[in-house]
């Protein structure tokens, strides 16, 4: 079963780019923790996509994967602001975030917020690194900026999607906004949190063994 898989950081575009792909058609889920979730999305952006996109690829072979890339003055302050708000809800033992939540972005940033900009650029690096040299070689990737001209064409092709119509990607999740995606009413979206006939079973013990 493929799936388009969105892997860019958190604050790189992935609200724009969920919208642009429920408007093309496609079930969308910004952030999945469920199995049932992930049986039923077509494409799945931000956690834990873009922590766990090796297991992914194996999970759901001829998959196609998305790096969304974003200039660092402006992602730097971006992720700063967004981590400062989650911080609380992402400890451990106390914060009240879904646990899948809490391990992608401890496994991709650090339990110990806050983190400095260098810091923030490290963890940036590191994760851009470690996708493209996952990914070398490979025709499933698409690096893009959603902030650049033409980017939405550049993904409809990549998709097999005909490219005519707008070129851009909507331009949502701007300045202190975090919450567009909550607010964004569409028929396809699919619910982080889906029941199946296994209730809210999450998807790592179930695929991952974790």
């Amino acid at each position: 079963m493929s799936k388009i898989f969105i892997i860019g950081l958190p604050r790189t575009g992935t609200t724009s780019i969920s919208v642009a792909l429920l408007e093309l058609g496609f079930l969308v889920a910004h952030t999945a923790f469920t199995k049932k979730a992930f049986e039923v999305a077509e494409a799945i952006s931000d956690a834990p996509c873009f922590s766990d996109y090796r297991h992914l690829d194996e999970l759901f072979p001829d998959s196609k994967f998305i790096y969304l890339s974003r200039n660092m003055d402006e992602w730097v302050p971006s992720i700063t602001m967004l981590l400062e708000k989650m911080a609380p809800h992402l400890e451990p033992k106390t914060g009240y975030f879904n646990p899948i939540l809490k391990r992608s972005f401890h496994h991709t940033f650090s339990p110990t917020l806050p983190l400095s900009a260098n810091e923030l650029i490290d963890c940036y690096q590191r994760h851009q690194q470690a996708v493209f040299e996952y990914f070398k070689d490979r025709e499933d990737l698409l690096s893009i900026d959603v902030s650049e001209q033409g980017s939405l064409r550049k993904m409809k092709e990549f998709l097999g999607i005909d490219a005519q119509g707008d070129d851009d990607f909507p331009k949502l999740n701007t300045g202190r906004n975090v919450a567009n995606w909550k607010e964004y009413k569409h028929p396809n979206k699919v619910n982080s949190n889906l029941a199946g006939i296994e209730h809210r079973k999450y998807f790592d013990y179930e695929f991952l063994g974790y």
